[in-house]
């Protein structure tokens, strides 16, 4: 892996920017914290989330999100509940996980609801929650909100043009000062804008910052993590050739 650009700001501690600076280094360039390593090796997991660890990095990108026992935490758009289940072990019992999938997906595919029942079922500390995405409102007084490949829903077709902004500005709302907002997401062309994002499953990397920082977050880090030169990012993430293997960007945003 190269590095790419890591943009910091003042106050930030320095565990996290050694974090985001020593991703493409060996094993062992940073600590990641004793209640992301025992959520990962929690034996509740089911064996088909354990087996995509290795690609996915999830220690390393809840680290970075400063994911701490007893904290209060959003998982937005859940998908499978892969990362819920990481984040619920990782918070502990006295921390809460808001697990959200939108109603639209659920009236798209009923599978993303039945998937939030059975997570929200096996977790005491897991609250379901699955209201319209273009009426999203989140719990206040959060620590952090992380969304891992779905920022890009945000500007499909079926919804209105100004669906990102308004979830970026209600994320804002949400978070306490200095909460984080974590976006994992698959690179689109540089340059593309928004244009691959209801046909590629993709966006442009610049896109994100932008409309993320007009809410009001200020860009704290960004990392390499999940970072794939192979992927010429033109095609569609789900292409047999590329998927689960695309070139993935990892941005931290703060409330300040």
């Amino acid at each position: 892996m190269t590095s790419r650009s890591l943009i910091s700001v003042p106050g930030l501690a320095g565990w996290a920017v050694a974090l985001a600076l020593g991703l493409s280094a060996a094993p062992g360039f940073a600590q990641v914290p004793a209640n992301l390593t025992a959520a990962l090796a929690d034996p509740a997991r089911p064996t088909a989330d354990t087996a995509r660890d290795a690609a996915r990095h999830p220690a390393e990108l809840l680290a970075l999100a400063d994911i701490k026992p007893g904290g209060k935490v959003a998982d937005f758009i859940i998908g499978g509940g892969y990362f819920t289940r990481i984040l619920s072990a990782a918070v502990g019992p006295t921390g809460t996980v808001y697990a959200y999938q939108p109603a639209e997906f659920i009236k798209f595919q009923a599978k993303y609801g039945d998937d939030l029942k059975t997570v929200a079922a096996a977790y005491k500390n897991v609250t379901p929650l699955d209201g319209s995405l273009t009426g999203l409102d989140l719990p206040d007084g959060l620590d952090a909100v992380i969304t891992v490949q779905n920022y890009h829903d945000l500007h499909l077709k079926p919804f209105p043009a100004d669906t990102a902004a308004k979830v970026n500005a209600e994320v804002f709302k949400s978070l306490k000062p200095g909460g984080v907002f974590l976006v994992v997401d698959h690179y689109a062309a540089d340059g593309s804008g928004l244009s691959a994002a209801d046909t590629l499953h993709r966006i442009d990397i610049a896109a994100v910052k932008s409309e993320v920082e007009a809410a009001g977050f200020k860009l704290a880090a960004e990392s390499p993590l999940l970072h794939n030169p192979a992927d010429p990012r033109t095609a569609s993430v789900f292409d047999p050739a590329i998927r689960g293997k695309t070139d993935q960007f990892v941005l931290k945003f703060v409330k300040p």
